[in-house]
């Protein structure tokens, strides 16, 4: 181990899979000039307790992507550093013993489709064979992913911490991170027990410890650990070695096993709990190898599920049992990416999935650092996800120990957890209970996803097929109906709005917008931001409100993100601006409908005719007595307006539209009414339809593209090779909910990003990036829950081509 330099390009603390990994991938990529710090010896804080289990099918491509890189990645390490990893590719079975769960197995089926991933669908018996040792009486059916494995925690950990240093990484162990300095708003120093280090780039990897090493630079990392135990049995008769049988989960009773390192022959047997427990610790992670005392009472339902799976575990005890701190997070997702303080990133909160993932997370981080942005999008794992609730650990902790406790259960689209809300409210919140509004989350927001007041007398409409159907309301069709008929009033106050003023206003935003944003004052323009591979990096509106003054407005969970793209720009161009975030000062709310100039206009003074006021333009006005910025702007395919009023009149304009509305047909929408009517124009979504590995251009964005102008992410954008298409399926009752593959003539070409039923159209329609070649009226198939539903490529938009009604 060497010793502690006074300067180094990049400093990794943490000495477990993660940091090692980073630090091995960022002497991959050249930058050699890292000094990785670890307070015990590699391995000692969480890392050596794992039970390294390897499952490669995750929820989100980007983390599915993540661990098949990885699992490629250990069973190389043995070539590329002489060491073995650890790595046992013994495949894995998930069972599944209720109608359900294998519901859930068939949506997964599909999804592997996508991901080039092997999954086959057992039956008992062929699940028996795979593993003679389980009892299968009650089994229904099984996954085999024979890409599954698992990992040896010290091995790996050597193995990466081998290849880093033959690079010229150093590794310094016994040393202490006791301060992190910052100056100008960036890192400038790590403190240590050793000593000090220079340096302008800081890696936190210290799992558990994360969130105390944050607030070292002044930095809220919302890590949550908690205590998470398994156990190694007594050696099962007869079997002699165990460590080449497949890994096993059973989900319906919370309960995970492999072999045991050893050749005795036992089993590791692990489990979730319906009431964890937190680890509070003002300085975790401090004494080498923290374990806690067994638990089990905890641990019972677990072990008692073990033993009914594997009817040999009913004679036999436990050898050991190894009760340790793992990092959670408010979420379940990871914790990676730059933080407000530049040059201080963060990679932790792997939620037991680390030893999976390290190989993933080291090569995401390294590419971030050295490139500007990793080559797959990790937005979901971006630490400035959250907004400023976050710092509360209360919060955190409820929202981690509630994610824990439902760990293993099936999670159907559209399902709404109550912990840690009601938090973020907006001022229309006093009137929603009143319209019994079903009440969804985003990013600590309630909003409404639909209102069940409009439920009543709804007919001939019946609910979608399967997972589609399970939260649904037919409320939905009537907000829908409501809106295309006289109008819908929707309130949109959680989307994120970011005022970007001063002299380098417009030359800044015409660098990041791919649109052309020097405008007349007024005027509002749709544009992305590209990273400088083409990608989507942020999708807005951006409102001209001054000479110097632009009004940006983005998705819910994205104003955090977005700001720190903009402000990290603004900061290495050397560009005088400010960036606030006054999202909430503004209430905005939405009528849109063919009646929302009828209900509008007898509310202002204002002329509110296309000749005075047209499509794609903002105005100041009083609507009432309330001062409101009117901006001609739909999401939903009709005329009308987003309306933003200062905070404390929302209220009162809610009160004053509803009125007014009500004799001509108006009713309040959902979310869940503006996404179906979204889909019928085509109006994408970013985080499905666009992310950062996906490129305006084939995401049918063009028009909205001036490549007359310089800005970042131009030269990257080439002729499209896959486009992004609009399906309607034969069956109307069967909605896709993303993720499901398409398949043209037989040979898989694409994955859905997001689908739903169109009530105006009458059709199930779904979107998925297909090649680029692939004309309208193509016939493709579209794998729902494991069985192929043919599905045509239309020409989009699908409602009102011609833009007549919302230029009405």
């Amino acid at each position: 181990m060497s010793e502690l330099p006074a300067a180094s390009r990049v400093v990794v603390i943490g000495g477990g899979v993660a940091g090692c990994s980073v630090a091995y991938h960022l002497a991959r990529l050249g930058w050699t000039d890292v000094v990785l710090l670890e307070q015990h010896e590699l391995t000692e804080g969480t890392t050596w307790h794992s039970a390294g289990f390897v499952g490669q099918l995750r929820s989100t491509v980007s983390q599915t992507r993540m661990i098949m890189y990885s699992s490629g990645l250990y069973a190389e390490l043995r070539e590329l550093t002489g060491l073995d990893p650890g790595w046992r590719g013994v495949g894995g079975l998930r069972l599944a013993t209720t109608p359900a769960r294998v519901e859930e197995l068939r949506r997964q089926v599909s999804s592997a489709t996508t991901y080039g991933l092997e999954l086959d669908l057992l039956t008992p018996a062929e699940t028996k064979d795979r593993l003679p040792l389980l009892n299968v009486d009650d089994v229904l059916a099984a996954g085999w992913l024979p890409g599954d494995g698992w990992l040896e925690p010290a091995q790996l950990a050597a193995a990466l911490a081998t290849g880093a240093t033959a690079l010229g990484v150093r590794i310094v162990t016994g040393v202490r991170v006791t301060g992190v300095e910052t100056a100008g708003g960036r890192v400038s120093a790590v403190v240590t027990t050793a000593g000090r280090i220079a340096t302008e780039v800081v890696v936190d990897a210290a799992g558990a410890a994360a969130g105390h090493v944050g607030r070292l630079a002044g930095v809220d990392v919302p890590i949550v650990p908690i205590k998470h135990q398994y156990v190694v049995t007594e050696a099962l008769p007869g079997s002699g070695s165990t460590v080449d049988i497949p890994t096993v989960r059973d989900p319906d009773r919370i309960v995970y096993f492999r072999g045991a390192p050893s050749p005795e022959g036992g089993l590791l047997v692990g489990g979730y709990v319906r009431d964890p427990a937190l680890w509070d610790d003002p300085a975790p992670l401090s004494v080498a190898r923290t374990v806690f005392e067994p638990d089990l009472d905890k641990f019972a339902e677990s072990w008692g599920n073990a033993r009914h799976r594997v009817p040999a575990l009913q004679t036999l005890g436990m050898d050991r049992v190894v009760h340790g701190p793992e990092a959670f997070t408010p979420d379940g997702e990871f914790l990676l990416g730059e933080t407000a303080v530049a040059g201080f990133w963060v990679a932790a909160g792997f939620c037991v999935h680390g030893l999976a993932a390290a190989g993933g997370v080291g090569k995401v981080i390294a590419e971030w650092i050295v490139d500007g942005t990793p080559e797959w999008d990790v937005s979901t794992m971006d630490v400035r996800r959250f907004g400023a609730h976050a710092a509360s650990r209360t919060w955190a902790a409820t929202k981690a120990l509630d994610g824990y406790s439902r760990y293993y259960d099936i999670v159907y689209p559209g399902q709404e957890w109550t912990a840690g809300r009601p938090l973020r409210r907006s001022p229309v919140w006093p009137r929603l209970a009143g319209l019994d509004a079903a009440l969804g989350e985003k990013a600590g927001w309630e909003r409404a996803n639909w209102f069940g007041v409009n439920a009543a007398g709804v007919v001939d409409v019946t609910a979608p097929r399967g997972w589609a159907g399970r939260h649904w309301s037919p409320a939905i069709a009537a907000e829908v109906a409501a809106t295309a008929t006289a109008a819908g009033l929707f309130d949109q106050s959680s989307f994120a709005k970011l005022d970007v003023r001063g002299p380098g206003a417009v030359r800044l935003l015409q660098r990041l917008c791919a649109n052309d944003v020097d405008r007349a004052v007024g005027t509002l323009t749709y544009t992305s931001m590209l990273n400088a591979r083409g990608g989507v990096e942020a999708d807005l509106t951006v409102t001209r409100l001054g000479e110097a003054h632009f009004r940006i407005v983005t998705s819910t969970a994205s104003g955090v993100r977005d700001a720190a793209w903009i402000r990290r720009h603004a900061l290495a161009t050397g560009a005088d601006v400010t960036v606030d975030d006054v999202t909430s000062a503004h209430g905005c709310l939405c009528l849109w409908g063919p009646a929302a100039r009828d209900i509008l206009q007898p509310l202002t003074d204002a002329s509110l005719s296309n000749v005075d006021f047209p499509f794609m333009r903002a105005q100041r006005l009083t609507v009432g007595p309330v001062p409101v910025l009117a901006q001609r702007v739909t999401f939903v395919g009709e005329l009308g307006w987003e309306l933003y009023a200062p905070a404390e009149y929302t209220l009162t304009l809610w009160d004053q539209l509803m009125e007014a509305g009500a004799p001509l047909g108006m009713r309040p929408g959902g979310y869940r009414a503006i996404d179906a009517m979204r889909l019928e124009k085509g109006y994408r979504v970013w985080g499905s339809d666009l992310t950062t590995d996906t490129d305006p251009i084939s995401a049918g964005l063009g028009p909205f593209v001036d490549r007359s102008k310089d800005f970042l992410g131009r030269d990257a954008l080439t002729t499209p090779v896959r486009s992004l298409r609009c399906l309607v399926l034969d069956d109307p009752a069967t909605v896709c909910l993303g993720g499901e593959p398409v398949r043209v003539d037989g040979v898989p070409c694409g994955r859905v990003t997001s689908g739903g039923f169109g009530y105006r159209v009458g059709a199930s329609i779904a979107y998925a990036y297909l090649p680029a070649a692939t004309a309208a009226g193509t016939t493709v198939e579209v794998s729902v829950f494991d069985r192929w539903v043919s599905a045509v490529v239309r020409p989009e938009p699908l409602y009102d081509p011609k833009m007549l009604r919302v230029r009405a």
